[in-house]
């Protein structure tokens, strides 16, 4: 017998369909086909870097949207630090994760955080796909990094409750990220499925900490990760279990869960980990139906083709019974609910500027952590930058490294980029051969960025050190490695601010006190 198919009002099935969804879209303008949608029912708006030109043109592309719905939700990935969409082609004014986990003060995290959400605020973003809540347990994982505040479950769990206060104290709504935890996996989510093999005492014990301390301290939205664990669910990755979504994340307390009663919101639905395994209609159905309020989509996919295609299948599946009515009604209550409390008239009320908070924090986790016999630079250097493979999530339009601030105190100062291509194309002794030549008559200053993750990398600096062992080190990454070379600062991370102080701390010669 065919499965009975509900009567259900098109309009209000359609409207439902069109409030889970957190589309993105190309350019620095609202389409049509965006403004449109919006006055259908759509609810939320994703914006990344390919959206941002200035504060000015941000600010007046959120007005626009805005127009057309008042409460409508605005979300970006600004997390600070290596992953910024406000300052993608000139680098953050914010230290990430990672060098606020090592200064560890939680007033200054909070800080960071709040002045972060004033400016998100001010170009009116009214959510934030932050923070992290990841602890960076497996070393050579390639997508968290420095965008976790680091490895122990209880420093992490106490920067994300402070950095969602401070966030939420501007009146931007935090989305804390990646539940249940993608800090214990070699594999990158956006390209494949990972597997974490832990049981279920280590998931209590190590990746559920830092969210229930998130869950207590108010965030507003949670982000599903997708990951498999088998402990919990074999057959589906967390943001399509029911185990990890309707059970673990919804639990409550007495029942071994985190007792959220937030928004829960995808990860990017285009992502291989999910689309190649389940299908980007089918897997958000799933997504859904496992406890999902909203389906964030538009990192990959950002056209009007995949906002319809999304928007029919949630349709098709109450209709079919594969999605109940009711479930999808919950999910898209839950997001006017959250787009209601963002436009409430305290949010962000009495928040004052911080200028200098960025740089402050980012000189206050600079770690000089070895520190022989260095002169500081006094005339122009020549930085050799040892640029890996960006992850997806920080993509590579962002600069990064110190030449920039170097040049900036010391006029003239060049760079040579080294990638692992140019590494087997060349061999190491003639990538080092050509860093000597344009270095000739000039201090070289060596920039490197996980570098226990690349073994071509930490093989040409051990070889140019050994030719020029005044070279100094600046680590931009995940400090792993022995310190090496002449001097050797560990910044925590690549955003704009890490490498101003280091440059400051390489010429010897600190900025102002005020301005990022």
């Amino acid at each position: 017998m065919a499965p009975l198919v509900r009567a259900v009002p098109t309009d209000t099935l359609t409207r439902d369909a069109l409030t889970v969804l957190q589309p993105g879209f190309t350019g620095t303008t609202a389409p049509d086909w965006l403004l449109r949608r919006i006055g259908e029912g759509l609810t939320s708006v994703g914006l990344f870097g390919r959206n941002v030109a200035d504060p000015a043109q941000l600010t007046a592309l959120t007005a626009r949207l805005r127009a057309e719905r008042a409460d409508l939700l605005i979300a970006v990935d600004e997390e600070g630090g290596d992953v910024t969409r406000l300052e993608v082609r000139g680098g953050s004014s914010f230290p990430g994760n990672h060098a606020l986990g090592a200064v560890d003060d939680t007033a200054l995290t909070r800080d960071v955080a709040r002045e972060l959400g004033r400016r998100l605020a001010e170009c009116g973003i009214t959510l934030n796909w932050a923070p992290c809540a990841d602890v960076n347990s497996d070393p050579d994982n390639p997508v968290i990094g420095v965008r976790s505040f680091g490895d122990d479950p209880q420093l992490v769990a106490r920067h994300t409750a402070a950095y969602v206060e401070g966030l939420q104290s501007a009146g931007v709504a935090a989305c804390t990220k990646h539940f249940p935890g993608h800090g214990d996996t070699a594999v990158d989510s956006h390209h494949d499925l990972p597997r974490i093999t832990a049981g279920l005492t280590t998931l209590q014990e190590r990746e559920l900490v830092p969210f229930r301390a998130a869950v207590a301290a108010g965030t507003r939205a949670v982000m599903s990760a997708h990951i498999l664990l088998p402990a919990l669910d074999a057959d589906r990755p967390a943001t399509l279990s029911p185990a990890a979504l309707g059970g673990l994340l919804r639990a409550p307390a007495d029942r071994g869960g985190l007792g959220f009663d937030g928004l829960i919101i995808t990860d990017g639905m285009e992502m291989r980990a999910v689309s190649a395994a389940f299908g980007l209609e089918r897997g958000s159905v799933l997504a859904v139906a496992a406890g999902a309020d909203a389906l964030c989509v538009g990192g990959g996919l950002a056209d009007e083709d995949t906002v319809l295609r999304l928007r029919d299948a949630l349709v098709r599946a109450v209709r079919a019974g594969e999605l109940p009515e009711a479930r999808l009604a919950d999910a898209a209550a839950r997001v006017r609910a959250l787009a209601r409390w963002t436009r409430r008239t305290d949010a962000g009320e009495g928040v004052a500027p911080a200028p200098g908070i960025g740089l402050t924090a980012a000189r206050r986790a600079l770690r000089r952590t070895a520190d022989g016999p260095f002169t500081p630079l006094t005339t122009p250097a020549c930085v050799a930058a040892f640029t890996p493979l960006a992850n997806i999530a920080v993509g590579d339009e962002t600069p990064w490294g110190v030449a920039a601030e170097l040049a900036r105190l010391l006029p003239g100062t060049g760079t040579v980029t080294c990638t692992a291509e140019s590494a087997a194309a060349a061999g190491t002794p003639a990538l080092v051969d050509g860093l000597l030549t344009a270095a000739a008559g000039r201090r070289l200053v060596a920039v490197v960025r996980d570098i226990h993750r690349h073994p071509w990398m930490a093989e040409a600096l051990d070889a140019l050190l050994a030719a020029r062992p005044d070279t100094a080190v600046v680590d931009m990454g995940v400090p792993q490695s022995p310190p090496r070379g002449a001097l050797h600062l560990a910044t925590h991370g690549a955003a704009r601010v890490c490498g101003r102080a280091a440059a400051e701390v390489l010429t010897g010669r600190p900025g102002p006190a005020d301005g990022d």
